[in-house]
């Protein structure tokens, strides 16, 4: 039986070693970008006279599924969330609650919405807002 040599057995775990590192850059990257993706990266501002306000562009109404509460009460459900210099909503989170499926209709709508994002000197930034969801009885 033909046993491998002290060099070939260091060659490979030095090439083992050096692909461990790539892979745990590559890793480390790609967790970088989604945290850039999602939004954390960047600052996010409040609302004050020096930022102009974003402005929604695209909105998608809730969905119900049948026998939901949703056609039948009527009120707001009323959730923050950080508009990103993108435009795109992000850590949506209800803080003034109506019923559970109506809340996750008025979530899963809101996550879609685009915006022209705010903007701080002609810059495009990340605000924290709080939108109002309407229901109205059918």
């Amino acid at each position: 039986m033909n046993l491998p040599s002290k060099g070939s057995i260091a060659v490979a775990l030095a090439a083992l070693t050096i692909l461990g590192v790539f892979c745990n850059r590559a890793a480390a990257d790609d967790a970088k970008k989604k945290d850039e993706d999602s939004g954390r990266q960047e600052k996010i501002y409040e609302l004050t006279n020096d930022i102009t306000p974003p402005r929604l562009i695209h909105r998608v109404n809730p969905t119900y599924s049948p026998g939901s509460k949703g056609v039948r009460l009527e009120g707001s459900v009323y959730l923050e969330m950080v508009i990103t210099s993108r435009g795109e909503p992000g850590a949506v989170r209800v803080v003034k609650s109506l019923a559970e499926d109506v809340d996750r209709a008025a979530l899963d709508a809101v996550k879609q919405w685009r915006f022209d994002p705010a903007r701080k000197d002609g810059k495009p930034v990340a605000v924290r807002v709080t939108v109002e969801v309407a229901f109205h009885a059918m």
